[in-house]
C-alpha cells in the first residue's frame, strides 16, 4: 500500500487531515487572538473569540472558494465575533445601569495602568476602534477595512479620519469634536 492509497477505513487520511488541521491552527490563532484582544480589550474573551472563529472556519475550509485565504476568512470572522461580544457586553451593561440594585461585574480589565493610548483606544466606538485596529495593525487598506465592516471605502476613511481625530485630542488633553 502506497502513502496516497491510505487505510481501508480511512485513518491515515484523518491522521493527515488532522495535522493540516494542527498547522493552520499552530499558524493563525496567535495572529487571531491579538486582533480580538485590541478589539474586545479583554485578553480571555479574545481567546474565546478568536478559537471560536478558528473552528468556524475550520469547520467551513472544504467550501471555501480559495483555501489560500483562510487567514483571511480567519480574520472575517474573528471581527465578527469581536463585534458581537462587544454589542453583547453593551447591552448587558444597559441592563446594569437601568437596574443599579444588581450587582454588575466587570469583564473588562484594569487599564488604570496602561498607557495613555491603550485608554484613549479603549473609549473609542467600536467601529472607529476596529477601523483603526484594522488599518493600522493588521495594516489593511481601505478597501480590504470596508469588506471586514461591511460598509463603504469613504465610511472607512471617515471612521479612520474620526477616531485619528479623537485619540490625538485626547492624547493632548484636548476634546475633539468630529
Amino acid at each position: 500500500m502506497t502513502a496516497h492509497q491510505g487505510t481501508a477505513d480511512g485513518s491515515e487520511l484523518r491522521s493527515d487531515a488532522a495535522g493540516r488541521l494542527e498547522r493552520m491552527y499552530a499558524t493563525h490563532i496567535a495572529a487571531a487572538v491579538r486582533l480580538a484582544f485590541l478589539i474586545t480589550g479583554d485578553g480571555e474573551q479574545a481567546r474565546d473569540i478568536a478559537q471560536d472563529a478558528f473552528v468556524r472556519v475550520a469547520a467551513r475550509f472544504a467550501e471555501l472558494r480559495d483555501p489560500e485565504a483562510f487567514p483571511a476568512y480567519l480574520r472575517t470572522a474573528v471581527v465578527n465575533r469581536s463585534r458581537d461580544h462587544l454589542r453583547k457586553l453593551r447591552t448587558h451593561r444597559r441592563f446594569l445601569a437601568r437596574h443599579p440594585r444588581r450587582e454588575a461585574v466587570s469583564s473588562q480589565p484594569d487599564v488604570e495602568g496602561k498607557d495613555a493610548l491603550w485608554k484613549v483606544l479603549q473609549t473609542l466606538p467600536v467601529r472607529q476602534r476596529t477601523a483603526l485596529v484594522l488599518r493600522y495593525y493588521e495594516d489593511l487598506s481601505e478597501r480590504q477595512i470596508a469588506h471586514e465592516l461591511g460598509t463603504t471605502e469613504s465610511a472607512v476613511k471617515s471612521l479612520l479620519t474620526r477616531g485619528l481625530g479623537q485619540l490625538r485630542g485626547e492624547l493632548r488633553g484636548e476634546t475633539w469634536s468630529g
